[in-house]
């Protein structure tokens, strides 16, 4: 089917074609409704060299599985997908329009944002080299891989020590580099000793990997702390300030606020995915785009009814 962008009005445009997009899409799919995503595919983990924690894709490559995703679209005539960024988008009464970066622009009754999140690396030699191989954010999708190894937790505070805690499950070799003051409590230190972590507080020069396997952290005095692996939670920010535009006010940690069914405190506005959850984890992503699409499809059916009976009242009336 080809889309016309002038004059169709789909019932709803997914921007994101991620995990959280895509099962949005299929759902909404399922259930006989019209349905564009437009994916400008910069997906957040494409960096990553294999997904993990995902029922019957373990271990599946990001690429791969993103591309299962949108082959299972296929039979949904219905459901449309256009390759590009969606720059603008406007609440005009009660339609949304998205504008592409090629100038193209498209119509829905409802909006659903799955644009995720960036990650911000701290600016060290090796740090963006690894990310996603042998420095990872979450120890449920990539700490199997390195578990019984000499790991570094990457932090301070009491961030830090969330993460260190966390980790111990994987490796009890475990040292937490804080590139500079930790920002540890006399009691928070003293928890790290009882728990055998060790604690270094000098500056990171780079680090030592060969391939793409981590070898060793290098201090500023030139020290090697032998390591294989990395623990970081780096600040993140939204991808795509989309919701903004449409008038949301974000809030101080750049996570969309949503309700039970994904919608924004802007009416016919969801979010789901990173964007809308501290969770990065695929199958939170996939439960909240199927959370949204049976949402958006009630909202989107009991409108048509409603239409319908306004409909058949004029038509009684003449």
């Amino acid at each position: 089917m080809n889309v016309n962008s002038q004059t169709d009005v789909f019932d709803v445009i997914i921007v994101g074609g991620g995990p959280a997009g895509l099962t949005a899409a299929l759902m909404l799919g399922r259930a006989c409704k019209r349905v564009l995503v437009c994916d400008a595919g910069r997906p957040r983990n494409q960096v990553a060299h294999a997904a993990h924690g995902f029922f019957s894709r373990d271990g599946i490559s990001p690429t791969e599985l993103l591309q299962i995703g949108r082959e299972q679209l296929q039979p949904y005539e219905e459901v449309e997908i256009q390759v590009g960024e969606v720059v603008d988008a406007q609440k005009l009464g009660d339609r949304f329009q998205v504008t592409l970066s090629n100038g193209n622009q498209f119509v829905s009754r409802k909006l659903l944002l799955a644009t995720g999140m960036k990650d911000s690396l701290p600016a060290i030699d090796g740090f963006a080299e690894l990310w996603g191989s042998s420095i990872f954010h979450c120890p449920y999708c990539h700490g199997w891989e390195v578990r019984g190894q000499p790991l570094a937790i990457y932090g301070k505070g009491k961030i830090a020590l969330e993460m260190t805690f966390m980790l111990t499950s994987w490796s009890r070799d475990l040292v937490i580099c804080s590139d500079g003051p930790a920002e540890l409590t006399y009691e928070q230190r003293q928890q790290l000793s009882n728990w055998g972590v060790q604690l270094r507080e000098e500056k990171i020069a780079r680090l030592e990997y060969q391939d793409d396997k981590l070898t060793g952290i290098v201090f500023t005095n030139n020290e090697v702390l032998p390591r294989r692996g990395i623990l970081l939670r780096p600040p993140s920010h939204q991808h795509s300030y989309l919701a903004t535009k449409l008038g949301y006010i974000p809030g101080s940690d750049d996570i969309v606020q949503v309700d039970e069914s994904k919608q924004t405190s802007i009416p016919g506005l969801y979010a789901v995915g990173d964007m809308s959850s501290p969770y990065s984890q695929i199958a939170v992503a996939v439960a909240s785009g199927t959370l949204a699409a049976v949402s958006i499809n009630h909202t989107l059916t009991e409108e048509n009814l409603v239409h319908l009976s306004l409909s058949q009242c004029l038509t009684q009336g003449t």
